[in-house]
Formats: structure tokens, sequence, C-alpha cells
């Protein structure tokens, strides 16, 4: 049956001859701000510690926490204030430490207001039409008061310029108090002091999605103070001017407590009043050595912000119609901001253990969503950036498995600190795709071993049984289906670098689990289900249902039954052959969901059937089909995601960015091929959705993907050639990609079916 083409007119049309607006010039923060993509539109440098953007709803009063997981919404009509932390596109709402929001004139609230009575507080009013966004820049004018609020950031600096309306005495308001999913009590204890050169340090520690969190700042300004007042609105207590109790001999005044303000006073200025906060997870003197490692004020910062998001942004050359190369470019502008850094300039973090470390020839790296990210945001990462990035990477996810307590690589990680969400042990793959594509500057030694101890901790999500029983039992550990499938992958992972590293007994144990997956499929049913001790599926079984803690994470059997990336042809055969497992696909991008009710799931959007874009366990589906000797189909389900899941709009991004999965996926799939399974050294190829696609390798070579004869009818592959030669395969490898040349395309209205089709051309699979 000929599906419809749902491909947007747009993102394909000719592209016209005209002159072409850099990369940095058609980044657009603002898409994934609203929807369901979690986004952020403020300032941050590549992988900067500091992410100083607008929150809109910190206490979710107006809609819930979820949506504001990132503190801005582009829906709502107030700001609260500026804060320097905030996750892209995360699934959950923590951050937003440290918020700052100027005043105007004589008269200063230091309450955050309420969101349904715009104007209330010190919260503001903005329009959209204020607003300026571009990497590293963010601009809106506040509209009770007239102040003009410019942001920017460097690594670990958030720079803020505003400008006050002419006449007006100035003032800031920091508020220690405020959080991102905010409740009463999530602020454990904080601190805020003046010193004498007029330096605002202070800390503070929650106890939010990751425990006993510690952040420190330090902050100067552009004016000398006039004033200031400490407030700790839970007592009511406030120290005031320049008197109070110190704590050494260049120490104003001092406040501690768990509701912290500062009103900062400046009198009236003749020029904008520049504010810059540096980050640190060590203590207050290591923020103000940070504070000082990067001299420079508002415009020396943005400046150098810039020239950063240029050259990383220049690793991919896109040429497109304009909605394409928007959509593109912000997509890799997103797949470049975590893991963010968390060492300070002089190489010292706060580690796991909640002890500082000291990194030695790397900078240290946190913010890992890996369930997320080891499928298409690592492998983008080893092709477009400098290899010391994944190093960073890699290196900060061995010390942290040393550090632990649990003596296990991280699950998902933020600011050093273990949140244990999520499943699988996926930073196991993040390593051992680098290590096969020939990355090092880490130790592969201790990395193995770090792998090894993860994935045989058996305290740790039902390993014990599964290493036992050789499948996860759902009467023992919750989620059990999902946790067999994605141990098995993990495992197979380790087996392919123990193999490349000469380690036979450790690859030969690990190649062995890779095959647990099949313990855990019902070959009569066709679907991967739960299983209890005694060895029979759970019963009632239902393949669409969706219910946190039950048999499947974030998805159902629709989604799960699919993912054997490492095995494919395995699973091929347990379905009864290619021709059924076409059929299959084809029945999950149809499903009739009519009846269903998904709205208790907060992650499930994005539904083209049961194929759920907005959540990952779909994201290599569509490519399956190269597997099954139908490379065409995969062409064809492309342009109906394409089409359907993204679009240049603050509501362009189906689902969460998930730090850059959802955004690697279409930066992979516009170029025209994506990683089906991380540690195979193999990318599936789909269909290029750009006339040209350029990647500019990190050892200096480029890879060209041409597209002839591209556009909304054309999106079949009619014929291809690599360096010239016909390529009679539907995958290619790292290697080639490295080596640099030029895959060629040719585009038609009709699908080559016999294009790849031999099993000898389709992609890696054990069992192939």
């Amino acid at each position: 049956m000929r599906l419809p083409v749902l491909i947007a007119l747009a993102f394909h049309a000719p592209t016209l001859a005209q002159t072409v607006a850099a990369p940095f010039d058609v980044v657009d923060p603002m898409i994934g701000t609203g929807g369901q993509g979690h986004t952020f539109p403020g300032a941050t440098a590549p992988f900067g510690m500091v992410q100083l953007s607008p929150d809109t709803d910190t206490r979710c009063q107006l809609r819930d926490c979820y949506s504001h997981a990132a503190g801005y919404r582009y829906e709502d009509p107030t700001i609260q204030g500026f804060s320097h932390t905030h996750f892209s596109g995360a699934g959950h709402s923590d951050l937003g430490d440290v918020l700052v929001m100027p005043q105007a004139g004589a008269t200063v609230s230091l309450d955050p207001g309420d969101p349904e009575r715009p104007g209330s507080g010190y919260r503001s009013r903005f329009e959209h039409a204020s607003e300026t966004a571009h990497p590293g820049y963010y601009a809106v004018t506040l509209a009770e008061s007239g102040i003009r609020a410019e942001l920017t950031a460097g690594t670990r600096v958030g720079v803020h310029r505003y400008g006050f309306p002419a006449g007006q005495a100035a003032h800031l308001v920091v508020d220690l108090r405020s959080s991102l999913y905010d409740y009463p009590g999530k602020v454990l204890w904080s601190g805020l002091h003046l010193r004498t050169d007029g330096t605002v340090t202070g800390f503070r520690e929650t106890r939010g999605w990751a425990p006993g969190r510690k952040l420190f700042f330090a902050m100067r300004f552009s004016a000398p103070l006039t004033g200031h007042a400490f407030v700790d609105r839970e007592t009511g207590i406030a120290y005031k001017g320049f008197q109070g109790p110190g704590r050494g001999s260049d120490d104003l005044a001092e406040k501690l407590g768990r509701a912290l303000e500062a009103r900062l006073d400046f009198g009236v200025l003749n020029r904008p009043l520049e504010v810059k906060v540096a980050l640190s997870g060590v203590d207050e003197a290591a923020a103000v050595a940070n504070l000082e490692a990067e001299a420079g004020d508002f415009d020396a910062i943005r400046a150098l912000t810039t020239a950063a998001w240029m050259s990383a942004l220049g690793a991919v050359e896109i040429d497109a119609a304009a909605p394409m190369r928007t959509s593109v470019y912000t997509a890799l502008y997103h797949a470049l901001l975590a893991p963010s850094v968390w060492g300070d300039a002089d190489g010292r973090y706060r580690g796991v253990d909640d002890q500082v470390h000291q990194a030695k020839g790397y900078t240290p790296r946190s913010t890992f969503s890996l369930w997320d990210t080891f499928r298409a945001e690592h492998p983008l990462l080893t092709l477009v950036q400098p290899e010391q990035t994944t190093a960073d990477v890699i290196n900060s996810l061995v010390a942290s498995q040393q550090q632990s307590p649990d003596g296990i690589l991280p699950v998902w990680q933020f600011a050093g600190r273990e949140t244990w969400t999520m499943i699988g042990y996926h930073a196991v793959p993040v390593i051992a795709d680098a290590y096969r594509k020939g990355l090092r500057g880490f130790d592969a030694n201790a990395a193995l071993a770090a792998m090894v101890a993860s994935a045989t901790a058996a305290s740790y999500g039902g390993l014990g049984a599964y290493m036992a029983r050789r499948y996860v039992p759902i009467d023992i550990e919750p989620e059990a289906a999902s946790k067999t499938v994605e141990y098995a992958y993990d495992d197979w992972t380790i087996a392919q670098m123990a193999r490349a590293m000469g380690r036979s007994e450790i690859a030969a144990r690990f190649d062995e689990r890779a095959g647990y997956w099949r313990n855990s499929f019902d070959a009569k049913t066709g679907w991967l289900r739960a299983r209890l001790s005694s060895g029979a599926f759970r019963t009632p079984f239902d393949p669409t249902a969706i219910n946190y803690g039950a048999d499947y994470t974030e998805g159902n059997a629709w989604q799960y039954s699919w993912f054997v990336p490492q095995d494919e042809a395995g699973l091929i055969r347990l379905l009864g052959g290619e021709a059924k497992t076409i059929a299959k696909l084809d029945a999950m991008f149809e499903f009739d969901n009519s009846k269903l009710d998904y709205s208790h799931a907060e992650d499930i959007a994005g539904l083209i059937g049961q194929y759920i874009h907005g959540n990952e366990p779909s994201h290599h589906v569509a490519y399956l089909y190269n597997f099954a000797g139908a490379p065409w189909r995969t062409q064809q389900r492309l342009g109906q995601i394409v089409g359907s899941q993204y679009k240049p709009t603050p509501d362009g991004l189906a689902g969460n960015d998930d730090l850059g999965q959802m955004s690697a996926w279409l930066v992979f799939t516009a170029i025209g091929f994506y990683p089906v399974a991380p540690g195979s050294n193999e990318y599936v190829i789909g269909r290029p959705f750009a006339d040209r696609a350029v990647l500019n390798l990190p050892n200096g070579k480029r890879f060209v993907v041409r597209a002839d004869g591209l556009s909304d009818v054309n999106q079949y592959i009619t014929a291809i050639t690599l360096n010239g030669v016909d390529l009679k395969r539907s995958y290619i490898t790292d290697p080639e990609i490295r080596a640099g040349g030029e895959l060629h395309v040719t585009m038609g209205p009709q699908p080559n079916r016999q294009w790849a089709s031999s099993r000898a051309a389709r992609p890696f699979s054990m069992s192939r």
C-alpha cells in the first residue's frame, strides 16, 4: 500500500540561488521552547557550565512542572527572572540556580509574584516581539519597567547587561529560594557573602532530583553598590546597608539560611549595568577564580562565545531550503549543549562522592542523560567535535565509576550527582563506540574495568537475577522486559571493545550475555514480554499498554520488541522472516490509536501509529526495513517522520530533546544515515534531506553527501555511489567516513526495490 507523503513541501523545495546565511545566523534557540521540546532560549557556550536563561514559572503555577522542565515556556506571559543553570530538553525538572531580576525606581519587591497576576511582585510581562535569541545571546524588554535585559555566557561565566530607564534608580534582586520544580524545603542551606571589593559570593545546597547538590557562585558588577539588604524570607530577618557580621577581614556582610534573597542597589546610572557571574561546584573561592579566569566585559565574552559557536557549527555544512537548514542547524546547536563542563578553570571538581577531586589532562563533564544520548548524540560528537571532547566525556565517566560508592558508571548524572533515573548501563556503549572508532585520550584498561564492574553489579536494577537466570524477572524487578534487552545490548558493546583490545575471555563472556534478549522474546506471539521467575510470560498481556513501573520503560511491546540493535537478523528470523517483519513494521506505523489513551504518560508524544518519535526506544525503528531487505521503505518512513515531527517553530520538536538526542537524530537523518547500533562502526543509510551535506571531520578531512534531484516528490534513492563506485549495500562504515570522500545519491519518485535487497548488502547483525 502506498503511504501518504507527509513531507513538508517547504523542507524540500529546491534551494534558490541566493546568498546563503551562515550556520550561526540560522540557528533558532526558540525551537523546542513550546510544545514538548523542553529547551531553553537563553545564552550558553558550547558545553558551557552556565546556561543563563529566563524562567517564566519556576513554581509550576500556570502548568505542571513537567512542561516547565527548562524554566521557560513559550506560551507564558511573564518572566520571573534569569537563572544560571538549565537542562536542554530533559524530561525531568531541576536547576534554575541563582535567579537574578532587575528592578527600576524607588520601590523594590522581593516577592516573586504570581504568574497568574502579570505585573505582581518582581516578575514582569514581556512580548515575544522584544526577544532576540542567538547562540550565546538572549535579550528581552521587561514590559513593566522598560528595562532592556541582555544575556551572554562563557564556559563558566554568565554576563547580564541591563539598560535602565533614564533617571530611575537601578536595583537587582538575587533570589536563592527559586528553583525549577520548586517545593517547600528544597533548598537545604544557602549563603550570601559581600566582600570588601564589592564581589557578592554565595552558595546553596538543594535536595532536588539529585540530592545534596552543592553550587557556589561569585558575582561582580560594573558599577559600585550604594546599598544592599540580605533577607531570610523564612525568618524575616534582614541585614541592611553595609553592617553585619563578617567572617574575615575582607567581609562586609554575611547571611546564612534556607530562603535567602539579596536586594542590591546601584542608584541612578548613566550607562547599562553589567553583572558577571561565575559558577563552581567546589567552593566560593573557586567561583571567584573562575570569574577571573574569563576576563572581559559583556561584549568581549559575547564575541568569544560567538566565535566558539561559529567554529562548532561549522563542523557541518548543509545546503537545503531555509526551513530545513534552520531545523538542522538548530538541532546541531542543541546537540552541542551537553555533556556540560563541570570542572573549574584549575581542573578541580566535586565528584559523585561529594568530595573535591583534581582532573589531570581532561576537562570534567557532567549532565549525562545516557539512556537517551548513547543512541545518536554521542556518536554524533565523535564526528563533529575534536577527539578531546569525547576523551573528556569518557575520562569523566570512568572517574565517576572509580569514585562512586556503588562502583557503577553514571546512569543519569548532573552536577556530579547521580539520580539513578532510567535503566541500563549506557555509559558502556558510549565508551565502546568511541574506542572502536579509534578515539583515544583515556585509559582503555580502566575504562573496560569500569564497564565490566557496572555490568556485574548484582544489586543494580535486577542484574543479579539477570546474570543468574539470563533474563530479568518481572516479579523481582519492574520494567523487566526493557531491562533484559537493554542489558543485552550493553553487554554486546562490552564484548566488542574487549575483542578489539585482545581480551578474549571478557569478549566471550559478554558475547554470550548479548544473546540473552532471546530469553524475554515470545516467539509464539512475536513480542518481547516480561517473564516471571517461574519462566512463564506474565499475563494478561496487552502490547499497547504503557504504564510506568510495569513491564517496559516509557514504552510498550510495540516499541521494545524492536530493541535488538546488535542482532536484528536474529529478530527477523524469530518473527518468521523478512516479509512478516516488514508487515509488522508497517502495522506499527499504521496502527489506529483512536481508542487508546496515553494522557497519563508524560513522555509519550509524537505518535505515528505505535511509532513514538517523541521518546527514544523508537528512534532506530524506521531504519530496520534495511535489515529486512527493503531500504526503500526506510526512505519512505523517514520522510513521514521528518515531515511531521520537526519544524522551525517554538513547538517544532515532537518530544523532549533529551539533552540533544532528538536533535542528533535529525542531524544524522538529514545527512543521510544513522547509527542503529553504536559500537558496530556502521551507519545505516536512510535518505538525504539536504541537497548537499558536508562533515568537516576532526581529522581535517571532509565527507560529502550529495543528493541529485532531491524534492518532495523525489524521496527515493534510485542510485548511490561511494567515491565513484556503485554502493550495493545499505550501510557505510565509520572508517569510510573518516577517510573522507563523497557519497553521491540520485533521488527519484519511484523506489529502487532492488538496491541493497540481498542479505549480503544488509547492516551488521550478530546473526548475519
